[in-house]
């Protein structure tokens, strides 16, 4: 009886072992960039360690859990959790996406966040967008149409088929993702509009509602406002939504010779 009782904790203690070690295999490292212009301090990356067993399954949520448990100087936009705001866009594991769609990837190595390549750090993961939200601004993105056309005076009327033109390309939410992967934006972003905004530049052009549309063709009919695109696709690769804005500014480009589709 005693050897019996002695093999079943021998047998159990290896058992009990691990799953005391347990918790340790949800462990994961992330290095995040960290700068604060308020200090002498270069940039550098800063390691965290986040247990994967007690945290959500997005980036967003690891985020969440390092400022609230470890580090409450870490700087980072977010706000709707779903896919819709844009406003949390950086680069992971070196591909610019949303932190709130982005799924932890469990495993070995260290997980990389770091923000939007190419754009002036204002703390941390915070990047500054005023460039980004001028040259929006620059396009007029409001509908220009005439008074006349409405119906009862109330609404521009639009057909089903020219309602569906429309889709993707009203879907982009401005999280500037594709622009900021763009290796013609990142060396000519004071003079090239960039993917997000010439997908947004034809959305109004292509819109049937608009009495505008010769005026904003000429608008972005320019050798570094348009024709810096290299048809290198980087934008509709890293696009959380799922849009293709290399192919929206193929189509300004035939516009301009006056085949819009």
């Amino acid at each position: 009886l005693l050897r019996r009782l002695g093999a079943r904790a021998a047998a159990s203690a290896p058992a009990a072992g691990a799953a005391a070690a347990a918790p340790a295999s949800g462990l994961k490292e992330v290095q995040i960039y960290r700068w604060d212009p308020d200090t002498s301090e270069a940039p550098r990356m800063q390691a965290y360690e986040v247990n994967l067993d007690q945290c959500g399954p997005m980036m967003l949520d690891v985020l969440l859990k390092i400022k609230d448990e470890q580090d409450q100087t870490l700087s980072f936009r977010r706000s709707c959790r779903e896919g819709i705001c844009g406003s949390c866009a950086m680069n992971i594991n070196g591909s610019n996406g949303l932190a709130c769609l982005t799924e932890v990837e469990r495993g070995e190595g260290a997980a990389t966040i770091a923000p939007l390549p190419h754009m002036y750090v204002v703390k941390d993961l915070v990047v500054d967008m005023s460039n980004f939200y001028s040259q929006y601004k620059s396009i007029k993105p409001w509908l220009q149409g005439a008074e006349g056309d409405k119906v009862e005076g109330k609404e521009h009327f639009q057909s089903k088929v020219d309602r569906e033109k429309l889709d993707g390309l009203y879907e982009c939410i401005l999280c500037a993702c594709c622009s900021t992967s763009c290796p013609s934006y990142w060396w000519n972003s004071d003079k090239y509009l960039g993917p997000a905004v010439l997908l947004q530049a034809y959305r109004w052009i292509i819109d049937s509602r608009d009495t505008a549309t010769r005026e904003r063709i000429e608008l972005v009919d320019d050798a570094f406002k348009l024709y810096r695109c290299k048809t290198i696709m980087n934008c509709a690769k890293v696009c959380p939504k799922g849009l293709n804005p290399g192919k929206a500014i193929a189509k300004i480009k035939k516009a301009t010779h006056g085949e819009l589709e």
